[in-house]
């Protein structure tokens, strides 16, 4: 879905659609995740068709999935300058060389056991 040219109505639809397809894949019945969200299965109901209901009830069923992280990617802190972010994702996986690391090991040569015949 091009969210740019979306109603709002549209984009509730299809984030709800999202929403219930990742209960469903958590094997969540919707009385489940009402009761580890704390609010009633009417509400859950209706936030799951799309009709309505708090940003209170969205975010604690949010939390109730373990999704309440990415309501920091879908409104990031306007303090941290958006390079910062980037270093944030680009984290250091592995350990570089440094310049004395690279420098070539001490030669060595191949000598033969003194019980070894040629």
């Amino acid at each position: 879905m091009n969210l740019d040219s979306a109603s709002s109505n549209q984009i509730e639809s299809a984030l709800c659609q999202r929403l219930d397809a990742i209960r469903l894949a958590h094997n969540l019945t919707q009385e489940a995740l009402a009761n580890r969200a704390g609010i009633s299965l009417r509400t859950l109901g209706r936030l799951l068709r799309g009709e309505g209901t708090t940003l209170d009830s969205f975010i604690r069923v949010l939390a109730a999935l373990g999704l309440q992280g990415n309501l920091e990617t879908l409104l990031p802190d306007p303090a941290i300058r958006p390079v910062d972010r980037v270093k944030k994702i680009f984290s250091r996986r592995r350990a570089r060389p440094t310049a004395e690391d690279r420098e070539a090991p001490a030669s060595w040569q191949w000598k033969p056991d003194s019980g070894d015949a040629h």
